[in-house]
């Protein structure tokens, strides 16, 4: 919660909401709501590109972060909140990206058959969570830099330029069109180290390299940042 008062601003703290509370009920079946709209609007958009390409889809692989679920765990039913995570029960597929200019990969939790004892017991202790990308190794305000939105000046400078970001897409084959450096791709781990770092508890079912990215420009206006 954010809040202020006489003596100054009040700093952030986590708060538990009660499900069977009203606020707490409102908040998850709003939560949930979103969800769905999120599952449409990335259905449309692939949907809509394999179109474009003349292409069939064959299959679609959805994927969660930052969401809440209802599971049972050691036979109690808790809410798990995956922040920055997805699930990865044993089979179920997610995918897993790296950055614009890096493979991204669709896995599967690892099913016991093909897992060890150790790795089944990392998996139960992760609540059969993992990864939901690369992970960032630097902010957006350190990799692209601070302006004042009105008159443009730089308040400080970023650590990448437009050249360091082009050359890596053009080693890479990638085009791009719009983004910015905050998304550049010096900016994410690599995401062979983080899989590695995953203990078996995933498995890699198809690498996808990236020939085309789309996203909003730097200069693009979004007046949920205000």
């Amino acid at each position: 919660m954010n809040g202020s008062s006489s003596h100054g601003s009040v700093p952030e703290r986590e708060v538990l909401l009660d499900v069977n509370e009203p606020l707490g009920h409102d908040y998850w079946a709003l939560m949930n709501l979103a969800g769905q709209y999120a599952y449409a609007g990335r259905e449309w958009v692939a949907r809509k590109v394999v179109s474009m390409l003349g292409a069939k889809e064959m299959e679609l692989v959805h994927n969660h972060k930052n969401f809440a679920w209802r599971e049972i765990h050691d036979g109690v039913e808790v809410i798990v909140v995956r922040k920055g995570a997805t699930p990865a029960f044993p089979g179920q597929q997610g995918f897993i990206g790296g950055s614009m200019g890096d493979n991204a990969v669709i896995v599967q939790g690892t099913p016991p058959e093909h897992a060890s004892a150790e790795v089944q017991r990392a998996q139960h202790d992760a609540l059969f969570s993992t990864v939901h990308g690369a992970g960032r190794v630097m902010s957006r305000t350190q990799a692209a830099g601070k302006r004042n939105r009105r008159t443009g000046k730089v308040i400080s400078p970023g650590r990448l330029t437009r050249e360091m970001m082009d050359d890596w897409l053009r080693d890479k084959g990638v085009v791009l069109r719009g983004g910015g450096l905050d998304e550049s791709p010096q900016v994410y781990r690599r995401l062979p180290d983080v899989l590695a770092a995953q203990a078996g508890t995933v498995e890699v079912l198809h690498t996808l390299r990236p020939l085309v990215v789309v996203m909003a420009g730097a200069d693009e206006f979004d007046p949920y940042k205000d």
